[in-house]
């Protein structure tokens, strides 16, 4: 058992999401960055997709009840070795600071935790409201079996920060005048304060339209790159909606969205072809 003695800013249970439901209404959700899930896991020899606590800006307090074996990978955290796999006695507390860098990070535990799934995912979608609720001051969560592979008692070095995605133009780059498409991979961007798992909302030149009008609403995917009216672009992420109605001038690479995961508000962005 593990207690939650303080989530800090966000905290969630995440996997590796609720992929193929997305002809239902239903988002993929789970870890934003997934290469930082995939990397605690593999320290404490869970499966690749295994469910861990997803920490939002750190500040996360835990009691353990148990001994218990746990990693911790993405947004390097001040109060806790990173990168490695690290065995706590029962009644152990454990505090975790703000990362200087990065956003995201992935508190693993041997054996995952043992919350109930729902549509075969133990993912939160803090849109639609699947999956566990975020996590609380008090609330208790069971360790499960997952753990299946030995241990590794390597050390993980954190992967540098990356401000520059790729991405390719479309669907609807013809809505967009030939300056704003332009703009899009010349300009910096900055990461506003209201974003979070939903989308990145960015600032920056407004993007100009080359025609009046909305779209009905059409199939999106976390990456992609939504326009509203006011010219300012929304990255979507794992729990955006899998319709949208306004339109996409270009979506990010899967493997580029990983970096996107650690950016926070006022990190500079730009985007490359």
């Amino acid at each position: 058992m593990i207690e939650i003695v303080q989530p800090g800013p966000f905290a969630s249970i995440q996997d590796a999401g609720r992929s193929g439901f997305a002809r239902l209404g239903v988002a993929r959700s789970g870890a934003f960055d997934r290469a930082a899930l995939r990397l605690a896991n593999r320290l404490v020899g869970n499966q690749p997709e295994t469910a861990a606590i997803e920490l939002t800006l750190g500040g996360l307090a835990f009691r353990v009840h148990d001994a218990v074996t746990v990693s911790l990978a993405g947004a390097v955290c001040p109060g806790f070795d990173w990168g490695t796999a690290i065995t706590l006695p029962a009644g152990a507390t454990v505090r975790l600071g703000a990362p200087n860098q990065g956003l995201r990070s992935y508190l693993a535990v041997r054996g995952g935790v043992a919350v109930a799934a729902e549509l075969g995912s133990r993912s939160t979608d803090t849109m639609s409201g699947l999956g566990p609720a975020a996590l609380h001051r008090g609330d208790r969560l069971a360790v499960g079996s997952d753990g299946t592979d030995d241990i590794s008692y390597a050390t993980a070095t954190p992967r540098p920060a990356r401000t520059r995605l790729r991405v390719i133009t479309g669907p609807r780059d013809d809505w967009f005048t030939a300056t704003a498409l332009t703009q899009l991979t010349a300009e910096t961007w900055t990461v506003r304060a209201e974003s979070n798992r939903v989308g990145i909302r960015l600032d920056g030149p407004r993007l100009e339209r080359a025609r009046a009008g909305e779209l009905a609403s059409e199939p999106t995917l976390p990456g992609a790159l939504q326009v509203p009216p006011d010219g300012r672009p929304i990255l979507f992420g794992p729990d955006a909606p899998v319709t949208g109605g306004y339109p996409v001038i270009a979506v990010v690479c899967d493997d580029d969205l990983d970096a996107a995961a650690q950016l926070r508000p006022g990190d500079p962005i730009m985007f490359s072809r």
